[in-house]
């Protein structure tokens, strides 16, 4: 047989569990957006998500183009920013639920012990 580690938990911690880890992979996936759309911009690549059309072939039409580009690029920098400080937020609380949760767990289990740990003295000193 191979031997496990089984945790038991209740409903509630198990589903506090999933939205929390669901939330941070969010998160995970929101600052590889930031860091692409950074990238973007440095290198003054145009994303495949923005659509631009602009009839002419001028300097003007395409100075218009890379401003234009920008402004998008810039856009979704903020509104990723903005998505992130929620998610932020939303692990925060998660956390803070998570602690809750934990600590009445950790209470019972600590009152059963303190129980059985007042009986172990009695128990060594009829043994010796």
């Amino acid at each position: 047989m191979h031997s496990a580690t089984i945790k038991i938990i209740n409903v509630q911690q198990a589903r506090l569990n999933n939205i929390y880890k669901n939330t941070k992979l969010k998160l995970l996936k929101t600052n590889v957006a930031i860091w692409f759309n950074k990238i973007c911009m440095d290198r003054q690549l145009k994303p495949k998500y923005i659509s631009l059309k602009i009839n002419g072939q001028k300097q003007q039409d395409k100075r218009t183009t890379t401003h234009a580009i920008r402004f998008c690029i810039n856009q979704e920098i903020k509104f990723l920013y903005k998505k992130k400080q929620h998610l932020n937020q939303q692990l925060y609380q998660m956390q803070l639920e998570c602690a809750i949760q934990h600590t009445t767990v950790c209470g019972s289990i600590y009152k059963i012990t303190y129980s059985q740990s007042t009986y172990l003295p009695a128990l060594e000193t009829t043994q010796t």
